[in-house]
């Protein structure tokens, strides 16, 4: 079935150029207008969709074909469906992919993927024709969807000068113009910007975003080039139904709130119940839980409050030590440790967490079962990601880690019949065989429970 998908790709000359501000000043202008506005990210990134997602008040969602598949991609954008219009921002540079030296899984690989008209920010002061030099090599690099430009940290005053010279020497429209406002800035800390949380007048920075966007861009001219994009034919494929009648404890709060919509929608389609709870704030864990997924976030700026949560944790030591079925990601992985810088954690896995002042581990990495666990057969394979400064002197070593395009690789993961922990972070829609794994075995706990 197909379906019309008004969308636009919100891509850029490289980090730093203004994306995540663009993308963030459509997406609030177009919701002032009343326009049902869905958000996508480019990439394996967790933050700026959360800026998405407090904005147009629904879950913003990842696009990344090395996570999810290339076949899902495009089935995934097609959920939006019938919305006015779907703001898709861009990861990086342009044509920045895999292992920094492939376009595939870039911004241009997803826009070419979902035939998504694209957009360039590009941070023009300093330069003039210049600008027209630099577009020319984003056009002739390779095949692409880019259709215009937005100009950022000028004035929306020389946006007349900058599209004569544009569009005579590129035949791309020039969108307009945002300015430089220090007012809307939004701080940044080791893995990137502070969470949309954290910010106490973030609706305020954005409103003020959206007004510097009505001023300076075209909107209407925006909407109208994402009306050209085709219709999207793809649809995902039906999963197993295996988890009826099962309750997921889902751990979310400010120490934990890196997950994917899309990843955990696997689970719900699949049949459980997913059930939120808060290691920093509740007691205990909810009641009759089948599985636990601990996601990743910053459980090092909250370890004195995590630490002294004692009966939250005491109860996440028992269901593990029970044979709850649970994966931990990354920052859930250091909640198992046995302490996490020096403060006491759940002690699971043993061993010490530190932070350091660099990233330990970048990128996208295939992960390879070393035995029989959890998710996987020995043998068996999951794409996946890490991001992380923490240092563990526990890291465990039932995978085995592949970086894409290179001969670098390491041992990772804690791995049981029960738990899978580690820093990689996974993403069920392009790894439903592992999803099926983890509720067959909430399903035997389950059965288990009962008796």
């Amino acid at each position: 079935m197909s379906a019309r998908a008004p969308r636009l790709v919100i891509g850029g000359t490289g980090s730093g150029c203004g994306k995540t501000t663009i993308t963030c000043a459509l997406l609030q202008a177009f919701v002032e207008q009343g326009l049902d506005t869905a958000a996508f990210k480019c990439g394996p990134d967790y933050i700026d969709p959360m800026f998405h997602s407090r904005i147009i008040g629904t879950r913003s969602r990842n696009l990344d074909a090395f996570l999810c598949g290339r076949d899902t991609v495009p089935a995934l954008l097609q959920r939006s469906a019938g919305r006015d219009i779907s703001v898709i921002e861009g990861v990086m540079g342009y044509y920045d992919g895999l292992a920094g030296t492939s376009s595939e899984n870039s911004t241009a690989d997803i826009a070419r993927l979902t035939q998504s008209p694209t957009v360039l920010v590009v941070s023009a002061k300093g330069m003039s024709l210049t600008l027209a030099a630099l577009l020319r090599g984003f056009l002739q690099f390779e095949q692409n969807t880019v259709r215009g430009v937005i100009l950022n940290g000028i004035s929306p005053r020389m946006t007349d000068y900058y599209a004569g010279i544009v569009e005579q020497n590129t035949g791309l429209s020039v969108f307009g113009a945002m300015p430089t406002d220090a007012a809307c800035a939004v701080e940044s800390r080791h893995l990137g910007l502070v969470t949309a949380g954290e910010i106490q007048n973030l609706k305020q920075k954005m409103q003020a975003l959206a007004h510097h966007a009505r001023d300076g861009l075209q909107l209407d001219a925006l909407l109208a080039l994402a009306r050209t994009a085709p219709e999207l034919q793809e649809q995902l494929p039906p999963v197993p139904v295996c988890g009826t009648g099962l309750r997921i404890g889902v751990a979310r709060d400010e120490a934990f709130c890196f997950d994917y919509a899309d990843s955990l929608d696997v689970l719900t389609r699949m049949g459980a119940q997913l059930v939120p709870f808060s290691p920093l704030h509740d007691a205990h864990l909810p009641e009759k839980l089948d599985g636990l997924y601990l996601c990743g976030g910053y459980p090092e700026l909250y370890a004195q409050q995590l630490g002294a949560n004692r009966t939250m944790l005491a109860d996440i030591r028992a269901a593990i030590a029970d044979g709850m079925p649970t994966i931990a990601e990354c920052g859930g992985f250091l909640l198992l440790h046995k302490t996490l810088t020096g403060v006491p954690m759940a002690d699971i896995c043993g061993g010490t967490a530190q932070m350091g002042s660099r990233l330990k581990q970048f990128g996208y990495i295939t992960l390879t079962a070393n035995s029989d666990s959890l998710l996987c057969r020995q043998g068996e394979t999951l794409t996946a990601h890490e991001f992380h400064y923490a240092q563990s002197t526990q890291p465990g070593a039932d995978f085995s880690a592949q970086k894409p395009l290179r001969t670098r690789g390491w041992q990772c993961i804690h791995a049981s019949d029960t738990l899978h922990a580690g820093y990689p972070h996974i993403h069920f829609a392009g790894n439903v065989p592992a999803a099926q794994r983890f509720l067959h075995r909430c399903q035997t706990y389950h059965q288990e429970a009962k008796r």
